[in-house]
Formats: C-alpha cells, structure tokens, sequence
C-alpha cells in the first residue's frame, strides 16, 4: 500500500491509509472474523470518510477510495451505501452479494484483478462487472493473465498507471 499511496500523493491527491483492523485489534482473518467485524470495518471506514472530507486541503465533492483484498470489499460496500464516495478502485476483492439487499447506489469502478487468484477467485471481478453493467454505471476493467492475490513487477506498476489515470479522469477537473 505504501506504493500507490505515495505514488498518488506526489501528484496532487491527498492520501490516507486507512488501519482498520486497529478498531478490532484484529491481527488476522478467517470467514468468521470476517463476518463478525465487517460493520465495524464498513463503521470505521464511513468514519474515515467523515473525518477527510473535513479537512481543509481535501475536496469533499472529490472522495475516492483504494481497496485491496479485504479493503476492496469495504471499499465497494462503502460506495454501495455512501455518496460521498465518488470512486473506488479495487484491487482483488469484490462487492459481497449480500450488498444486493443494502446498495442504494454505485460510483464508476476499476477492477484489478490476477487471473489465476486462489484467495479471492477472478469469478468476484467478473460479478462486480455484470453488477455495473446491469446499472449501466461506469468501469475499467483488467484482468492480468497468470497473476494471483497481489501484484508485482511489470503487473503492479501497470496496475499503479491504470490506477493513476482512472483517478485523474474521475476526481481532477
């Protein structure tokens, strides 16, 4: 995370790096703690939300929010719920299907995802695209032949210029 963060803060976003397992004490995840902290995670998040978009140098017409993993499904939840979130860019994760029962909206998305991903299987990204499409909202979509749960190399720095970009076209005027 360090990366895209500083990537992104050195051309003009302002970033926050989100900890949110800090509120459970969280150290590692299973299914069960998965699903027993998710609203407290999704909480924190519309919290961390709250707390950026009063800050003197952040445009709250212009929020975006960076997921990876277990972040991107927050991320995506967040903007399900939360119209002050105007993108979200997810890297291997995806929208939970329980959403269908809570989602009052979506924001223009970009999915990044391996291919080939054990922990989180490429069927998510698939699942969010015909999820945006259905509501005909606006994505970016790519999906790296070969890579699984993570980038490196050649991959990330790929995924840190389509990331760089969707951001600019969707929070830069």
């Amino acid at each position: 995370m360090a990366e895209p963060a500083s990537s992104l803060a050195a051309r003009g976003f302002a970033v926050y790096v989100l900890h949110y397992f800090d509120r459970t004490g969280t150290v590692e995840v299973n299914r069960e703690i998965i699903f027993r902290h998710f609203p407290i995670w999704m909480k924190t998040l519309w919290d961390s939300v709250s707390f950026v978009s009063r800050q003197p140098h952040v445009d709250p017409e212009r929020i975006g929010l960076l997921g990876f993993s277990l972040g991107a499904y927050l991320a995506l939840s967040n903007a399900a719920i939360d119209a002050r979130i105007r993108v979200v860019v997810d890297f291997f994760g995806g929208l939970p299907k329980e959403m269908k029962f809570f989602m009052r909206r979506l924001c223009p998305v970009l999915i990044l995802h391996g291919e080939a991903d054990k922990m989180v299987p490429v069927e998510e990204a698939y699942h969010l695209q015909k999820v945006l499409e259905k509501k005909g909202i606006a994505y970016e979509m790519q999906i790296y032949p070969g890579a699984g749960h993570g980038f490196s190399g050649e991959i990330s720095r790929d995924a840190g210029l389509r990331t760089l970009s969707f951001l600019t076209k969707y929070l830069r005027d």
